[in-house]
């Protein structure tokens, strides 16, 4: 433990992965080394877990849906950035350091993947959404997959010949395998969050049975545990949001425990006087460095050639593409442990010196061509998404879903921001100590969302309103604390004074011009297979229209699904309408419905229970207001019985937006 909290912490000063600092520390402290710690069954179980566990993540942390909208730059580029390495390497491996025809395709295998471990920095330049860097994070899915089939040919070619029913067997076995959890896990993962709520830890101890499960039975089918970890993590990636508590817990738990403990195991197998007793180790790493780079600039240089990326994008490319940690990682230490040939110490130790040279150039890369991109995008016009947000969720004693709204508010937060999400619960003044009573009741609700938020790293900012007109305190903390995005609940339950939601909605709706989502949201969003996104006729000519699109569609990159729209008008839309002023990185089918009777028909035919419903609205008065917006939250908490939200785009400030203080 003193080792995994040190070594990252160290080499941190120096600008250096962690992961390096606790494998030359495990070579320092294994038998090779000072010999403090001995490599025996509790160190190789914990690394063979922490193993499993980091192809898991990796499965997890992949982006599906930019793969799903660049799909054909992702299949080209992670085709060619496997194939040029493994074709290359293969020859290197044969003709250079004398290695069989197997043991040399999987020392292709080792590079011909990559980790995407200047992913960092691309988050932080805002340059994710850029069509080169997308297409790289997308071909990460095959570069990865096909290395570990190469990795599963090779080790099951050292136990047995490769005849013809060794390919049927396999073949067979494969594609039960991963048609059935691609099929299954996804199906049982919704079911399972939308009926087990009450635990959090129950979900952990979910995707974990999934994990572990899948990995026992790619053993069972001839390939390797890890295999069948990374597909884990694929099938149940639409399903675990990247910014929810779940995401949160599982990467804790690999980072704190599991993935610590497989890179030990690997430190422990590096042998450092290896490197003085001869010369194989500084070839074969020789060997890997001028390959790595070589054949995944290649790639990356093809493929710019072919879609017309400029030299900084190429750069963008390679300094992702040219990554090495998860995968290398694994096909080594399995081929070492499988006894095929050529996989000594001195192959570990190249590796290592690999993943350190390789782990100092690809931030640096990305760095500095990722910097002339990100310059490039503030040049573009003003996009209204760009500006700072800032969320507020009112709550109530009687709010039975507010960890909901909170889900709903971190599905929409931006994840860039160290903005805290705001809170507001209002208390309508009684006298005495019940007023005082009721304070503290809300103190006590925020400590428990406090505690909620906790879990995804979100801080939460509670305020206490005491007013008459609960939609005045609404109003007020929301000017107060420059509020750029409200979420409200809506029990859909009706109201005498209603005219859309009720009384207080109604008001705040009038008295705010901020986005504002009201929704029902009682099911865990992660269980939301498509959202249904109803598009009113004219509504484009609203200010705030291109913000809530930008929403919607965040909506369903966190949650992992596709979006459905239906558009209210008359003629059929183009196929890039109404998304063409926003860029979306998750896959959209658009259908015009000729009227609102027809909407209504088609929502009562189509809409599921795991669908989530969003309908962009309009206040009245504002460009694209119709009269049928006045009743369709109504009609759709009648449609559907799932999750549904209105959807009121910004616009701009009114003249009487100070009103609310005549009726405070």
């Amino acid at each position: 433990m003193v080792i995994f909290l040190v070594a990252p912490l160290v080499l941190k000063r120096y600008r250096l992965p962690g992961i390096v600092g606790i494998i030359l520390v495990g070579a320092a402290i294994g038998p090779n080394g000072v010999y403090l710690l001995e490599r025996d069954a509790t160190i190789q179980l914990l690394g063979e877990v922490g193993l499993v566990y980091l192809m898991f993540v990796a499965g997890l942390e992949i982006n599906l849906n930019q793969f799903v909208e660049y799909k054909d730059r992702s299949v080209v580029f992670g085709l060619l950035s496997f194939l040029i390495p493994q074709a290359a390497g293969t020859v290197v491996g044969i003709y250079l350091l004398d290695l069989t025809v197997a043991a040399a395709s999987l020392f292709a295998a080792i590079f011909a993947s990559h980790t995407l471990l200047a992913y960092p920095v691309v988050n932080r330049l805002g340059i994710a959404t850029n069509e080169a860097v997308t297409a790289t994070i997308g071909g990460t899915i095959l570069t990865d997959t096909l290395a570990l089939l190469v990795l599963a040919v090779v080790i099951a070619s050292t136990e047995g010949a490769l005849d013809a029913a060794f390919w049927l067997q396999l073949g067979v076995g494969l594609t039960a395998f991963f048609v059935g959890v691609w099929l299954l896990v996804p199906r049982l993962g919704r079911w399972f969050f939308r009926r087990h709520t009450e635990e959090s830890y129950f979900e952990f101890l979910f995707v974990m049975a999934v994990l572990f499960l899948c990995a026992f039975l790619a053993e069972l089918v001839g390939v390797e545990h890890i295999v069948g970890a990374f597909l884990a993590g694929l099938a149940l990636n639409r399903l675990v949001p990247e910014t929810g508590p779940l995401m949160n817990r599982i990467e804790f738990v690999g980072n704190a425990l599991f993935i610590p403990f497989f890179l030990l195991s690997v430190g422990m197998l590096v042998d450092a006087r290896v490197l003085v007793a001869g010369t194989d180790t500084l070839v074969i790493a020789g060997s890997l460095i001028v390959m790595v780079f070589v054949t995944k600039y290649a790639a990356a240089w093809a493929t710019g050639r072919l879609y017309g990326y400029d030299r900084d994008e190429v750069r963008s490319m390679f300094g992702l593409s040219v990554g090495q940690a998860a995968a290398a990682l694994a096909i080594v230490q399995i081929g070492f442990d499988a006894g095929v040939p050529g996989f000594g110490l001195e192959m570990i130790n190249a590796v290592v010196l690999m993943i350190l040279v390789v782990a100092l150039v690809s931030p640096a890369v990305v760095e500095r061509s990722g910097d002339v991109l990100a310059r490039r995008r503030e040049q573009q016009p003003y996009d209204p998404t760009e500006t700072p947000q800032r969320i507020l969720v009112p709550v109530s004693k009687n709010s039975r879903y507010a960890e909901s709204l909170l889900d709903l508010a971190f599905s929409i937060r931006d994840s860039r921001a160290e903005e805290s999400v705001h809170t507001v619960s209002v208390v309508r003044p009684e006298g005495g100590t019940r007023t005082e009573s009721q304070v503290a009741e809300a103190e006590r609700r925020f400590a428990d969302l406090e505690e909620y938020a906790a879990g995804a790293e979100v801080t939460i900012e509670g305020h206490t309103r005491i007013n008459h007109n609960v939609a005045s305190g609404i109003v007020r903390s929301a000017l107060e604390n420059r509020i750029t995005t409200l979420v409200i609940g809506w029990d859909g339950a009706p109201s005498r004074s209603q005219r859309v939601f009720g009384h207080t909605i109604d008001q705040v709706l009038r008295r705010t011009t901020q986005l504002t989502l009201v929704g029902r949201v009682r099911d865990p969003l992660n269980a939301t297979h498509r959202v249904v996104l109803v598009v009113p006729p004219e509504i484009e000519r609203n200010d705030g229209f291109p913000e809530a699109l930008h929403t919607v569609a965040l909506l369903a990159e966190r949650t992992g699904a596709s979006i459905r729209a239906l558009t209210v008008e008359d003629e059929p839309p183009t196929p890039d309408e109404p998304f063409s002023t926003v860029n979306l990185d998750v896959s959209a089918t658009v259908e015009a419905v000729a009227d609102w009777t027809a909407l209504r028909s088609r929502l009562r035919e189509e809409a599921r229970a795991d669908d989530l419903v969003v309908c962009v609205s309009s206040r009245r008065n504002d460009p694209g207001w119709h009269p049928e917006l006045r009743t369709l939250p109504k009609t759709i908490s009648t449609l559907t019985e799932g999750n549904f939200v209105i959807m009121y785009p910004a616009t701009k400030a009114r003249d009487d937006d100070r009103r609310f203080l005549r009726l405070t």
